[in-house]
């Protein structure tokens, strides 16, 4: 399903350098809103030393969001990685409109984050809990 919604090109050019580290990308995750149920832009950055506590804490409580995080974990044979997870915030206590036009649109952004092998849905916080929902997800990829 199209919504129409577009991604803004500084999504895309932003996560390129996001994948290398470049300059002032040497980021740990961005957050992604939809503007005026037209436009995917870039809503919050989160810098290199925050966590994945702090990815949350900046998701909205009632409304949708897209997420990226470069997670960093521990493989269970004890090495440490990182993956890049595609998290989608559709939380069950948003409003109607936004939960439509948010799944409607994912397939948008998904394809203008070229190269992010791991896609989460979330409805609520049970879900973005990193032990129990998280993890074993990104484990598998590792």
């Amino acid at each position: 399903m199209s919504t129409g919604v577009a991604v803004a090109d500084e999504v895309a050019s932003s996560f390129e350098a996001f994948k290398l580290k470049k300059g002032e990308f040497k980021l740990r995750y961005f957050i992604y809103k939809i503007e005026n149920k037209e436009i995917i832009v870039i809503e919050k950055k989160g810098s290199i030393d925050k966590g994945y506590d702090d990815f949350v804490a900046d998701l909205p409580e009632d409304d949708c969001r897209y997420g990226i995080i470069d997670l960093e974990f521990e493989t269970d044979d004890g090495r440490p990685t990182s993956k890049l997870v595609f998290i989608s915030w559709n939380p069950d206590t948003a409003s109607i409109r936004p939960k439509m036009l948010y799944s409607g649109s994912k397939e948008a952004i998904k394809s203008a984050l070229n190269g992010v092998g791991i896609h989460i849905n979330a409805t609520d916080h049970s879900e973005l809990d990193l032990e129990t929902s998280i993890l074993p997800v990104v484990k598998k990829f590792a």
